[in-house]
């Protein structure tokens, strides 16, 4: 029996599904909840919703979300008494994942290096390079027909997550992509495509590049005190094209924590691991060898009371040490 035939099997007799996606999710997580979804209805069960925590912030996953009609209830909305079963896709935690740190999932379906939690379907699968594809593949296998909203989604999806395939595309993602393509509406991601930015993502970014400080190879910044959290992965894709830099960690104040961004094409460097020695005492921290995210607590640096500039000011400082101090780098004198 295949994974995608064990999942039709579990849910068989389910009358109520909730999908969590993780917060502040992008189109690989909205992409896959909605596959799941689908899985779900043509497994019969009656009512499926999608969740998800903290904001839809950058331009073209807004864009994504709107164009596609896409149906997704905040978690503050969340009852779990509601639903008969809990899926998470693109993560299998909800501590540092999710606003909804109580809810214990009972399927989980994930591409990232994790450990295995204890529920009852989890299919992880950290050699694949998105989790669109595992869905894709569930689809193949059951046979299930796919309309043109989640086809163009999926296609999206694996083309976002692996940054037009240069991040460590598997063969899997182009198999799906092949799959799904027949089923997309190309205009329609034309148009995702040209999603414009938002005068508080062209801020961020500028404040980024104002900002940098490089060792070597290794390029870090500060992006400010921002409102655009995916303005801070946005800039680290375009810094790591600088000459001479293949290591990037962008980061910046957003409401009360520090958010981060790395990306890296050294073979040498795992930007998850480096993200989890340099804070993962402090906040929460993880990824994948090419990309990778961290967050901390703005209190870590001072009381609510201290003067906000003084404070994201010095937050940054501690963030480029620690950052450099994890790659083992001189921190000079920023």
């Amino acid at each position: 029996m295949t994974r995608a035939q064990e999942l039709a099997e579990y849910l068989a007799g389910t009358e109520s599904l909730a999908i969590i996606c993780h917060d502040n999710p992008d189109p690989d997580c909205i992409a896959s909840a909605l596959a799941l979804s689908a899985i779900a209805e043509w497994c019969g069960v009656a009512d499926t919703e999608l969740f998800y925590g903290g904001m839809i912030s950058h331009q073209q996953n807004r864009a994504f979300v709107n164009l596609l009609h896409l149906n997704l209830e905040h978690a503050e909305e969340f009852v779990r008494g509601d639903f008969d079963k809990v899926a998470f896709v693109d993560h299998a935690t909800p501590a540092g994942h999710t606003e909804l740190e109580s809810v214990e999932p009972d399927i989980v379906i994930d591409h990232h290096s994790t450990e295995a939690p204890e529920c009852d379907f989890v299919d992880l699968r950290d050699e694949y390079g998105a989790t669109a594809s595992i869905l894709v593949e569930y689809f193949r296998e059951l046979d299930i027909k796919m309309n043109v909203q989640l086809g163009s989604a999926l296609l999206f999806a694996l083309h976002r997550e692996r940054i037009d395939y240069i991040r460590g595309p598997t063969t899997h993602e182009y198999e799906a992509a092949l799959y799904v393509y027949g089923h997309a509406d190309l205009e329609l991601l034309e148009r995702l495509y040209g999603a414009a930015f938002s005068p508080s993502t062209v801020d961020a970014i500028s404040e980024a590049i104002r900002n940098r400080v490089q060792r070597g190879a290794t390029l870090a910044t500060s992006a400010g005190r921002t409102t655009e959290r995916d303005a801070l992965a946005q800039a680290a894709d375009y810094l790591l094209n600088v000459e001479g830099v293949d290591t990037v960690l962008v980061f910046g104040v957003v409401d009360s924590a520090v958010e981060m961004s790395a990306r890296s094409i050294d073979p040498r460097v795992h930007a998850g691991n480096v993200l989890q020695q340099a804070f993962a005492d402090v906040g929460s921290a993880g990824g994948h060898a090419d990309m990778a995210g961290a967050q901390i607590p703005l209190g870590l640096f001072a009381d609510s009371d201290a003067d906000d500039e003084e404070l994201v000011d010095f937050a940054s400082r501690r963030v480029v040490h620690r950052f450099f101090d994890a790659l083992h780098l001189e921190r000079g004198e920023e």
